[in-house]
């Protein structure tokens, strides 16, 4: 035989072995890469049928909210990972940024089709520094009300806009914070917040070390406060 031939049917042998290897190993199981480096800006993990399970993405590509499968826009100014539940709708999220003396994190619950009800955030800016843990009230209905009323109102006059929103805010449309645990600055603190988001109770240690629980009116003011001091 000679060496064109036996190359020939050589190269023949060798490509239908791989063939039969790449078949069977693709029916025996999840075909498997090793990977050092993946170099991408985005990356999405689906289910089977399709459904958006994860997102892991840079800021320039993070999509906007989805809810059951359908992306409303939403600008984020983050990069990091959203979660989404089994029909497709985000419910969590980890996500980053920071530039210029600004840094910030958060890692999110959301209720169903809602916003966040906990969060746990660190962030600095503007040379002050919050960390801690929040909860909220979030409203009973989807939050697709909510995205799909932002073209209404947008094209609303800004002072009609502003109002209404300030009114919304004020009412608790959108939801309240009802607890914050953590630090702000160099103070501690633990602050309880009643159904219309208004502090009722604080308790919060100084950076000298005075502690103190006050007891809070709707309007903020303080209408008992106990201390080391006051209990003797």
């Amino acid at each position: 035989m000679n060496n064109a031939r036996y190359l020939t049917l050589n190269s023949v042998v060798v490509t239908a072995l791989l063939g039969v290897m790449l078949f069977t190993s693709g029916a025996a199981g999840p075909r498997q890469q090793q990977l050092e480096v993946l170099d991408v800006q985005r990356i999405n993990i689906r289910e089977p049928d399709g459904t958006l399970r994860a997102v892991l993405s840079g800021k320039a590509t993070l999509p906007g909210a989805i809810v059951r499968g359908k992306e409303y826009p939403h600008p984020r100014q983050q990069a990091g990972m959203l979660f989404y539940n089994d029909e497709g709708t985000e419910n969590g999220g980890l996500v980053f940024d920071g530039a210029g003396g600004s840094s910030a994190g958060s890692l999110t619950f959301d209720a169903y089709e809602q916003d966040q009800i906990l969060q746990l955030i660190g962030m600095t800016q503007g040379g002050r520094s919050t960390a801690g843990l929040m909860v909220n009230d979030r409203p009973q209905r989807s939050i697709a009300q909510d995205l799909a009323e932002q073209t209404r109102l947008a094209a609303l006059p800004e002072q009609e806009r502003t109002r209404l929103l300030s009114e919304r805010a004020e009412n608790g449309y959108y939801g309240q914070q009802r607890m914050f645990i953590g630090k702000t600055d160099d103070k501690a603190t633990i602050v309880l917040a009643d159904k219309s988001g208004k502090p009722r109770l604080q308790l919060a240690v100084s950076p000298e070390g005075q502690a103190s629980i006050d007891f809070l009116d709707d309007q903020g003011a303080v209408l008992k406060s106990l201390t080391a001091q006051s209990l003797k």
